[in-house]
């Protein structure tokens, strides 16, 4: 076999590890179009302690999409990449490494933490960028970024101090989400909400006059320790005569106001809410409400969640020191005990959870550094309102809207060692001095002002929220950024559109007066077959590395593409991954098929000249095909431009043009073939350039084995959609010819006529165009619908199929090569069967419970199946209609 011999099987694996290793060698990922129109796209950087999911499967393999088509138009195409160093979750796998060596963190300064850290980061945190090449993400692996690299550490440091000195960060006191075991703020992205079985304790709560008492509830009685209000509603009659007056509670003494708020429900419950402002988000807004400050909000638990004395010094001494669970059993044992306690409910509750820690999470009172989100929102949101920046779909401008014009102060500081230490420093009198470092920090200071710099580090999104253009270079004005400044299209998760695209968008302008990107594309979630979320905890995850073991890299990017519907999620069921396998196998043997009639690489890039109908309407369906594919992306109809490309692709070209040329192959006329192996070659090679966006490593190794190549196909031009190559005459000759082709040979399929027999076929009424058709084409009807001999004379009498084409009939007698009767009973009952399903399914989606009871997958499938059997009756009819 030669080198460029196409083999016989089709083997994905080996085909993928040298290809990927070349373009990378060879730099092919890279920009070097200098006087090209750039294309631009960051990647949303995975996590660097993260490994591929089907998520990144499909995000990435999207981009990848835009990347190979715009560099292949000739655009000065750049997908920045790199991964975010991933504060807490970094910091944990590291702390666990240590922990399996017998060392804590605090055992150590945290220079020496931090130089683990980077250790580990080089020894095992190349893991999903090592994945995204198995993928094969074409991304420009030689400007690879880190969130904690020197370039983007420069920008971090510069955007606090600017901000700052604008008055956007300032240093508060408010509730944060808490996680006691790691002993960290944490954002609401990293906090996992769960349904859990709790209870609801009903209280008394006594006037401190002695004059009555009102009832409260609560899911967390132990909080009662740091009660500071009880509210009702300024409309509740019932309790108009209590507001203003103070409740005695119990176990403290502590004496509270009764206060009005419209947070509290009159009909929930009593309509009397315990409001505790230090430990819960609603309490905290209520108690500002009414007056309460936040450093005069009482706190009852330390960094652990553990028991501590209010500033007051009312919580009796047993309960110090004890745990959230502990003190709770304390408290209502007395509540009890005391006759407090009125009584207690089941309930199903919505608790709050840690989602790497796993515990619960503490609205906790601590001096945090904010983000004033609100300003920075402003020119956001006006950059989506006059099209600067457009989501696609569109619907998902509402939700960004939503959170923006509702967007609470940011909390930047984690209490976290990895990370980027916050650029602030103390004197001894807590005065805080920000800089860009130590040296500054102390000219702000005075030369004798000893100072100690903040021990927090920055969220890991505030990093990521500058991704767009410190990747770039930022703050320097390189001309990297002067370049691919905004950048194009951003691909990404609808849910970090909150947490990472707006804070990139507040950033961006901010920082660069443009928004960091034209289009928001946002994709759906990939869930398993039976439409569930996928989870470790279900069982139901699918890892993009098996998939691509078994089946191909190639295999599964066309199934991301192909079912990616514009924000729509993704049922993932292995047997379309297993399809599209298939369907590069197909793509395989066709171009073995070619090689074997010796079509080899196209010499031209317009297409060549061409005589024949056949010939001459391919040009021009590859020409359709391809302004359709231009149209898919431009509307980023992801699953369109897939689909397109595997019709034409399968459909066209393998199952009708190569076979409607084999007689011309095969045949005598040399001119002919030559010009339709040129045809082929230049098709075949359109083919692979159209396909190579989503399956670029099979149709890299296609182009190269059809011949010599000048350069790889990922640096071959687009198709050119030059509509004046596309030949309506030729088009509807050659699609009659199919049509009829294949009427033919559906109707011998349905009737059992044998897959061997030849059988006359035999045209009444037909024009004199059909009858040019038929005489021009008669060779390639005899042979594809295995017919023997064309005739206009009268059909025998007898039975027959009978088949209407435009005005014409076509009748292929049948009489003693099927056994009418029974076929007619056959198709008979089969239709009857089918008619009466049809009836049993339409009754059960006509019923009301059916559609309010049943899983919306389960209805969608019902629904499914009524198409499919209502398309089954109409063939089956058809059938019964042509055996004349």
């Amino acid at each position: 076999m030669t080198d460029r011999e196409i083999p016989k099987t089709f083997d994905p694996a080996d085909i993928e590890s040298r290809w990927y290793a070349h373009w990378e060698e060879s730099g092919a990922f890279r920009p070097d179009r200098p006087d090209a129109e750039p294309f631009t796209i960051v990647i949303p950087p995975p996590n660097v302690t993260g490994s591929l999911h089907m998520g990144h499967a499909l995000d990435n393999t999207l981009q990848d999409v835009l990347i190979r088509y715009q560099r292949m138009r000739g655009r000065d195409a750049l997908w920045v990449v790199g991964t975010d160093h991933a504060g807490i979750a970094t910091q944990m796998v590291v702390e666990r490494r240590l922990a399996a060596d017998g060392v804590k963190r605090t055992d150590m300064m945290r220079a020496e933490f931090e130089t683990k850290v980077w250790d580990w980061k080089e020894e095992s945190g190349g893991t999903i960028t090592t994945q995204l090449r198995r993928l094969g993400a074409s991304c420009d692996w030689s400007n690879e970024r880190f969130t904690m690299d020197d370039g983007l550490s420069k920008a971090v440091r510069k955007v606090f101090v600017d901000l700052y000195d604008k008055g956007l960060i300032y240093r508060d006191k408010r509730l944060v989400n808490w996680d006691p075991k790691f002993k960290t703020a944490i954002s609401d992205l990293e906090v996992e909400t769960r349904e859990v079985n709790g209870r609801f304790w009903h209280m008394t709560y006594p006037l401190a006059d002695g004059s009555g008492a009102l009832s409260v509830a609560t899911t967390r009685p132990e909080t009662m320790l740091a009660d500071m209000a009880v509210a009702v509603h300024p409309d509740d009659d019932r309790y108009r005569a209590m507001v203003g007056k103070m409740v005695k509670l119990p176990i403290t003494g502590r004496e509270i106001p009764i206060v009005t708020d419209e947070h509290a429900d009159p009909e929930l419950g009593s309509g009397a809410v315990k409001i505790t402002p230090g430990h819960d988000f609603n309490d905290f807004d209520v108690g500002k409400r009414a007056g309460i400050v936040p450093a005069d909000m009482l706190n009852m638990f330390d960094d652990e969640a553990r028991i501590v004395q209010t500033s007051d010094g009312l919580i009796p001494n047993a309960y110090l020191g004890l745990s959230r669970e502990d003190a709770r059993k304390a408290l209502v044992a007395e509540l009890e005990e005391t006759g407090a306690l009125e009584r207690v409910e089941d309930r199903t509750i919505q608790a709050p959870y840690g989602d790497r820690s796993g515990v619960v999470i503490e609205p906790w009172l601590t001096d945090q550094w904010y983000v004033d989100a609100e300003t920075l929102a402003k020119p956001a949101m006006a950059a989506v309102r006059s099209g600067e920046t457009k989501f696609v779909p569109a619907t998902w401008e509402k939700t960004y809207f939503n959170w923006m014009e509702n967007i609470q102060p940011w909390c930047i500081s984690r209490q976290l060692w990895w990370g980027h230490q916050i650029p602030a420093w103390y004197d001894a009198d807590g005065n805080v001095f920000v800089a860009d470092d130590a040296e500054a920090a102390q000219r702000k200071a005075g030369e004798g002002a000893a100072l100690t710099r903040d021990p927090d580090v920055l969220d890991t999104w505030f990093s990521s929220g500058l991704w767009p253009f410190s990747t770039l270079g930022w703050p320097d004005e390189t001309a990297m950024l002067e370049k691919h400044y905004p950048t194009d299209v951003l691909v990404t998760g609808f849910d970090i559109i909150f947490f990472w695209v707006a804070r990139m968008m507040m950033q961006g302008i901010e920082f660069t007066g443009k928004a960091p990107f034209h289009t928001v594309y946002c994709h759906g979630l990939v869930r398993a077959a039976d439409g569930q979320k996928m989870s470790k905890s279900k069982g139901n995850t699918v890892d993009p590395l098996g998939i691509i073991d078994k089946y191909g890299a190639d295999a599964l990017r066309f199934t991301m593409t192909a079912m990616e519907s514009q924000g729509r999620d993704i049922k993932l069921d292995e047997r379309r991954i297993e399809g599209y396998r298939n369907f590069a196998t197909k793509l395989w043997n066709a171009a073995r098929f070619a090689q074997g009639y010796g079509i080899g690489a196209s010499q031209t890039y317009a297409p060549p000249s061409a005589t024949s109908a056949v010939n001459r309407w391919i040009i021009g369906e590859t020409i359709r095909t391809a302004q359709a594919l231009d149209g898919a992306i431009a509307e980023y109809r992801f699953d369109s431009f897939a689909g397109t490309a595997y019709h034409f692709a399968w459909d066209r070209f393998c199952d009708w043009y190569l076979e409607l040329i084999k007689p011309v192959l095969q045949g005598e006329d040399e001119a002919a073939k030559e010009e339709t192996k040129a045809v082929a070659g230049w098709v075949l090679d359109q083919i692979l350039v159209m396909l190579h966006p989503v399956m670029p490593f099979i149709t890299e190794e296609l182009w190269h084995k059809m011949g010599p190549r000048p350069y790889d196909l990922i640096h071959a031009k687009w198709v050119a959609a030059d509509a004046h190559h596309v030949e309506e005459d030729a088009a509807r000759e050659v699609d009659w010819l199919i049509d009829l082709i294949g009427a033919i040979r559906s109707s011998r399929s349905e009737l059992n006529v044998p897959a061997g027999a030849k059988l006359p076929l035999h045209v009444r009424d037909a024009s004199a165009e059909t009858a040019a058709r038929l005489g021009r084409n008669t060779a390639m009807i005899e042979r594809l619908a295995r017919a023997e001999g064309i005739s206009t004379a009268a059909a025998p009498e007898g039975g027959s199929a009978q088949i209407v084409l435009g005005e014409a009939t076509y009748i292929i007698p049948l009489e003693g090569v099927i056994d009418l009767a029974a076929e007619r009973a056959r198709l008979t009952k089969n239709a009857e069967a089918a008619e009466k399903e049809i009836k049993s399914i339409e009754g059960r989606l006509g019923n009301p419970k059916f559609r309010e009871k049943a899983k919306p997958e389960v209805v969608v499938e019902t629904e499914e199946k009524l198409v499919e059997r209502k398309a089954e009756a109409e063939r089956l009819r058809a059938a019964l209609t042509r055996l004349g």
